[in-house]
């Protein structure tokens, strides 16, 4: 089974609505995809978003629990939610959870919680998951003013903790400011400056993710290829 982690700069950046694309470019090309979220905080009326939206991404076959077999109501951390619901985080879980869809698919993409250095247990983070599952990794980005040092941030995380990145993904979550002239050079500095590529961007919206040089399409099984 291949593998793709796509972590973000922090929350609210995009991570799920990327993930449920790159599942669907993922199935349009013939590939068995699943997408595993290993903990889910925040839910309404019952439900949790992130994990309707990777289900349907996926085409709605497997259950929630095998997606996301560990959510909680509050949006704080993990272990914070979880203590306020008297429970604990299950580490094996997390990780057995998602060698569960080694017979199930040809690609699994796993979406983290918040960014690299969000808490997942007591003594562990996203990071320290990522790097026991072994995948490259895929950053999504908020295209907006301040994402170069949030960015780059989140690289020099990685590449410490050995991350192997395979590149960035921009998203523009919220409505674009007509006054943010980042737009155009957010993408250009992340690149140079951090020595990686830019996979593709996201309009305000959209729902589809373009590469740079606006063709139809990005080969993402080449991205799970990825080697440094």
């Amino acid at each position: 089974m291949r593998g793709l982690f796509i972590t973000g700069t922090d929350t609210g950046v995009g991570k799920t609505w990327v993930t449920a694309m790159v599942a669907r470019h993922l199935d349009q090309q013939g590939v068995r995809v699943g997408a595993y979220k290993p903990t889910a905080s925040g839910s309404q009326d019952g439900r949790w978003a992130d994990v309707d939206v990777l289900r349907e991404a996926i085409g709605g076959g497997f259950p929630e629990e095998r997606i996301c077999p560990q959510r909680f109501d509050a949006p704080l951390a993990p272990p914070e939610a979880a203590r306020l619901e008297n429970r604990e985080i299950d580490s094996e879980l997390l990780r057995s959870g998602a060698l569960w869809w080694s017979d199930q698919v040809d690609t699994l993409l796993v979406e983290g919680v918040g960014g690299l250095l969000c808490p997942l247990t007591e003594s562990e983070t996203i990071a320290d998951l990522a790097a026991d599952l072994g995948w490259p990794i895929v950053i999504v980005a908020r295209n907006a003013l301040g994402t170069i040092n949030h960015t780059l941030l989140t690289i020099d995380v990685a590449r410490r903790r050995g991350l192997n990145i395979s590149g960035v993904v921009l998203n523009q979550p919220d409505p674009p400011d007509s006054h943010d002239c980042s737009l155009d050079t957010n993408a250009g500095a992340i690149g140079r400056l951090g020595n990686v590529e830019i996979l593709g961007h996201v309009a305000y919206g959209g729902r589809d993710l373009l590469p740079p040089d606006g063709t139809a399409t990005i080969d993402w099984l080449a991205v799970t290829d990825h080697r440094p």
